[in-house]
């Protein structure tokens, strides 16, 4: 028998450490016959601490929400009936991750990111063998064009496009880069390959670098992501030892190794030129292009930059050929897609679908529809680079094209989903105010720009909105995307573009009526308490934080509205709905 635990980042904020502790004592204890194992987040973060269990037969029962404290009668349980019913995963669940076509996150959740071995068995490092022994560097970006791969970053460029304007440079040496960076609110793809399955994007660094001639690779992660550091030093480490890295690999004579860059987690890094300067030691601000990364990059050398996501479907692609891939998607966006899905989502986690899919298929049926069942309202993508889709559009097509038709982008693949208690305009507050203090400030019109909507989009929501403020944040917008250097400044303003876009009725009652309709924004709502309704129970009484609440036990209770601070405290508590929020 054999037990595995997931180990990723969000199984051990929800505990799985202590599960795994917990698993090596009865074991120890109990002197039981189990091989303890650990393994990557498979996706499904909702449901974490989660527990694989595979039978004598080799047959895997997973089990989620496993707790702690209660691993003795856990495992008691599995060896004297089987199964611990209770914690098995439901029918909807597994169909939730049957909907999905992982290629990218393929391994993630299945096999131990720190064991080579398990890697290798897997099929690991097969694809760099047959480019070696099979394909000329010409043939693998051949493969690469066939496949339609675009970049996962965000821009969506043709890979082979990029590798092949590295390959025709005769400068050497040349370097390929990773950008693990991932600085977008609410994404964690790329963290979750590099700690589920970091051997992957080493291979297909690799051919990327065997198709540019390239034997220097250099992965800048976040250092706010510590396991995945750690996760891939090891990895490296392991593939040195098989002679998978370094001098004469595969004794075939091509020479390749790598470093890590820990970056100090500057979203205006996930900018190529801004991260090629953080790597020579630089701040990080944006070059102008052209002379592009592959014709002057890295100390001026030919540098090729990807994500993490697209080098992670390089050896898929090799081994099963690009016509395989370029069979799933879509005329011009081919492959799968990874998104992690947030917000007010039922079943946060990390999905790969086939490039096409309706963004309601993946909100409503691998996501579970929304949150306690309240209305969807919209769903960002692309991050503080994207915008906001409304639930009318919740049928468009997740490709390239249809997604920035919406106003928003692709990105490298953050959902986040809002539903009806969602102000709009707080939404676009948040990502401005986040785009702002990430500018590195080389250019003034996203410098002050920003700062400029952002003061605008702050009165608005303070209940200070004047006539003529939609119209400026549509000037301003205009302005900074024009006089912008990088993506940074140019897609900033898209947030408040969308929302002004398709929810242009909720700044207007903002700014002429003074009243927020999602009922957010602090100073456009007031909270009273209905005659009818309040039963004297004093349970909003004595919940209020600065006592701004009054009444007799069994009398109808009266807010001081000088006092109150629009906390909600009162309306959350109240069981007879008596608190009314205006």
């Amino acid at each position: 028998m054999k037990a595995v635990v997931g180990l990723g980042s969000c199984g051990i904020a929800a505990g799985a450490g202590k599960v795994f502790e917990q698993f090596e004592k009865e074991i120890g204890a109990k002197n039981l016959n189990i091989n303890l194992e650990i393994t990557g987040c498979v996706g499904m973060c909702h449901l974490e601490p989660i527990v694989d269990i595979y039978d004598d037969e080799g047959n895997m029962h997973r089990y989620v929400k496993v707790p702690a404290d209660k691993i003795a009668e856990f495992l008691d349980d599995i060896l004297n009936k089987g199964k611990s019913e209770g914690y098995l995963i439901s029918q909807i669940d597994k169909e939730s991750q049957e909907k999905q076509v992982k290629i990218a996150t393929g391994r993630c959740g299945y096999i131990d990111p720190e064991d080579i071995e398990e890697y290798l068995a897997n099929g690991g490092y097969k694809a760099i063998e047959k480019c070696l022994k099979d394909l000329s560097p010409e043939e693998v970006i051949e493969e690469m064009k066939v496949s339609g791969l675009r970049g996962r970053g965000g821009a969506g460029f043709p890979t082979w496009f990029k590798w092949n304007a590295a390959y025709q440079q005769n400068e050497t040496p040349k370097y390929m880069v990773c950008n693990a960076d991932e600085g977008d609110p609410g994404a964690f793809m790329d963290r979750s390959i590099l700690e589920g399955d970091p051997h992957n994007l080493i291979e297909g660094m690799m051919i990327g670098a065997y198709a540019i001639g390239s034997e220097e690779g250099i992965i800048y992660v976040r250092a706010e992501y510590p396991l995945a550091i750690k996760r891939l030093e090891k990895a490296m480490d392991q593939a040195r030892e098989k002679g998978l890295l370094g001098k004469n690999i595969l004794g075939m004579g091509f020479d390749f190794d790598m470093r890590i860059k820990a970056g100090a987690g500057a979203f205006v890094c996930g900018e190529e030129t801004a991260l090629i300067a953080s790597l020579e030691g630089e701040r990080g601000m944006p070059r102008l292009k052209p002379p592009f990364p592959a014709q002057k990059g890295y100390w001026a050398k030919p540098t090729n930059i990807n994500n993490v996501e697209t080098f992670a479907n390089v050896p898929w692609i090799i081994n099963n050929g690009g016509a395989a891939y370029a069979a799933m998607g879509t005329e011009k966006s081919k492959g799968t897609k990874v998104f992690a899905l947030t917000g007010k989502i039922k079943k946060g986690g990390l999905v790969e679908v086939p490039m096409g899919i309706p963004i309601k298929d993946i909100i409503f049926d691998i996501g579970g529809g929304i949150l306690n069942d309240k209305a969807f309202k919209a769903v960002q993508m692309g991050g503080p680079s994207g915008g906001c889709i409304p639930a009318e559009l919740v049928d468009t097509s997740v490709d390239y094209e249809s997604i920035t038709k919406t106003g928003a982008i692709m990105g490298s693949g953050g959902m986040v989903v809002m539903d009806e208690t969602t102000c709009m305009v707080e939404m676009a507050k948040f990502f401005l105010d986040f785009t702002r203090k990430e500018s590195c400030g080389k250019c003034i019109h996203c410098r002050m720009g920003t700062k400029r909507m952002l003061e605008i989009l702050e009165r608005i929501t303070e209940g200070e909105g004047k006539k003529g403020d939609i119209e400026l944040l549509e000037y301003l917008a205009v302005q900074i995307k024009d006089g912008s250097l990088c993506g940074l400044g140019q897609t900033a303003p898209n947030p408040v573009l969308s929302t002004i876009r398709y929810f242009r009725d909720e700044y207007e009652a903002h700014i002429n009526d003074k009243k927020c309709p999602s009922k957010q924004c602090k100073n456009l709502v007031t909270y009273t308490i209905s005659e009818e309704n309040c039963v004297g129970c004093t349970l909003c009484a004595k919940n209020c934080p600065v006592d701004a609440i009054t009444g007799s036990r069994k009398e109808v209770h009266i807010i001081d509205q000088e006092l109150c601070i629009k906390c909600g405290k009162c309306y959350d508590v109240c069981k007879f709905n008596a608190v009314i929020v205006e």
